[in-house]
């Protein structure tokens, strides 16, 4: 597996190194030594998938508040999504900056969020699935998020939004107070 340095500071995207035969491939996914070996969180306790059926879907930009902020690892399992992580740490060299990345279920790739840092996604296809493994489980009342469209960030999205829940829709502006 290749580690890719995200812009966001302690993030990556995490390739995958196929092996190749005439039955097709294998690959290691995630390795915890290779976690370890970059001071990353290795251990993920919660474990969920979303499937969206239409493509334009958007999904974010959700975020768990302290002191239950959470690492998450995402992948495409099916499909492809233009996700989307944004800096809110306050003391990070990168707060306020946002990065995308198409992920999709033939690279296989994952990408490696780490707390405090808002992740978001757009599906490019219609019944696309995605897998996320959390360091934290959910805990509704520290539940949070920002508007994709909140002028604070300036994030371009490459379709219309066919479907967003009313919940993702509504957050409030972003205060960086």
């Amino acid at each position: 597996m290749k580690f890719v340095n995200s812009k966001i500071q302690g993030a990556f995207v995490i390739e995958i190194e196929k092996i190749l035969d005439d039955r097709g491939y294998f690959a290691r996914l995630i390795e915890k030594k290779e976690l370890q070996e970059r001071g990353l969180i290795d251990e993920f306790i919660q474990f969920s998938i979303s499937h969206n059926l239409k493509k334009g879907t958007f999904r974010g930009m959700h975020f768990q508040l302290e002191p239950y902020s959470e690492v998450k690892m995402i992948s495409c399992v099916k499909g492809k999504i233009f996700d989307i992580i944004l800096d809110l740490r306050k003391n990070s060299p990168t707060f306020l900056q946002w990065e995308s990345n198409e992920l999709d279920a033939d690279s296989h790739s994952l990408l490696y969020i780490p707390k405090g840092v808002a992740h978001g996604f757009q599906t490019l296809e219609n019944n696309t699935e995605v897998f996320y493994q959390m360091s934290e489980e959910f805990r509704e009342d520290y539940y949070s998020g920002v508007r994709w469209n909140d002028p604070s960030f300036d994030i371009k999205l490459p379709l219309s939004i066919s479907s967003i829940s009313e919940k993702d829709s509504s957050f409030t502006e972003f205060k960086s107070n």
